[in-house]
């Protein structure tokens, strides 16, 4: 479900990327972006299918680093499956049990065998390409049109467009990136509780790191890579629930929680 609602959304965000560039150009627009969106997701295509599946969950062992961040927190990065890496920042270490730890390193194996630090530079260069185009605008707004429209299409119905590409395409781009980041979380939750096979050793995790982050917020994480974490690393800040990049933990845990149920029913 949660890979259907990944696709959805990153096809929403195509459909908002050309539909900017027909409001922004006309037809030829919407031809040049829609070219656009297809050459990024069909980089996307082929490239995540060239890479090896190696071992029985598909892909092989990352390397494991350790921060010595006292804010617990952990996270993947990495180009691809075959070069990815694992960190786990001391703060992490120092408050939670085996099983726990053990849950942690599952979900972000989950994210690498995902794939999903490669989804994710997919949205966010379909996303920075409509802020990108929403600055262009504002600036040919600044200096009397868009140079490809008739002169029906100017004065207050070409501001109206201006307007809608400025403020409301970066915003529309955004909220679609923030839930497909939420997704993948919820996706790396399930992948890591069937590797680990232990839901609620990840759940217990969760609640000790939603608890300890607020209290030590990460002072070296950016928002820019706030995605990345297993938690929100600026959660102690004052960002709104809607703006999150990650779902909330109660919901995780629930989650987690009921397929620890489905598990022991079907034992």
């Amino acid at each position: 479900m949660n890979q259907l609602k990944t696709a959805f959304l990153v096809v929403a965000l195509t459909v908002l990327l050309v539909l900017v560039g027909d409001l922004w150009q006309g037809t030829g627009g919407m031809i040049v972006f829609l070219g656009i969106a297809l050459v990024m997701n069909g980089v996307a295509y082929w490239f995540s299918d060239r890479i090896a599946l190696a071992l029985q969950y598909g892909v092989p062992r990352p390397r494991v680093y350790v921060s010595p961040d006292p804010s617990p927190n952990a996270f993947a990065t990495g180009r691809n499956p075959s070069h990815a890496a694992i960190c786990v920042n001391d703060g992490l270490l120092r408050i939670l049990d085996e099983e726990e730890l053990y849950g942690v390193l599952a979900h972000e194996f989950g994210h690498v065998r995902n794939r999903d630090i490669l989804i994710s530079s997919v949205v966010a260069v379909l996303a920075g390409t409509i802020t990108l185009i929403a600055n262009v605008a504002q600036w040919g707004l600044m200096f009397g049109g868009y140079g490809g429209r008739d002169d029906r299409q100017q004065g207050a119905g070409s501001a109206i467009v201006g307007l809608v590409m400025i403020i409301v395409a970066p915003i529309a781009a955004l909220l679609i990136q923030l839930a497909i980041s939420r997704s993948r979380e919820y996706q790396a939750d399930r992948t890591g509780a069937e590797v680990s096979g232990d839901p609620l050793a990840l759940a217990s995790a969760l609640r000790k790191l939603e608890r300890a982050s607020q209290a030590i917020p990460s002072q070296t994480a950016q928002p820019a890579f706030a995605h990345l974490y297993i938690v929100n690393p600026l959660s102690g800040g004052t960002l709104a629930g809607l703006f999150s990049t990650h779902p909330p933990i109660e919901e995780r845990i629930r989650r987690l929680e009921e397929m620890a149920g489905g598990m022991r029913r079907a034992s």
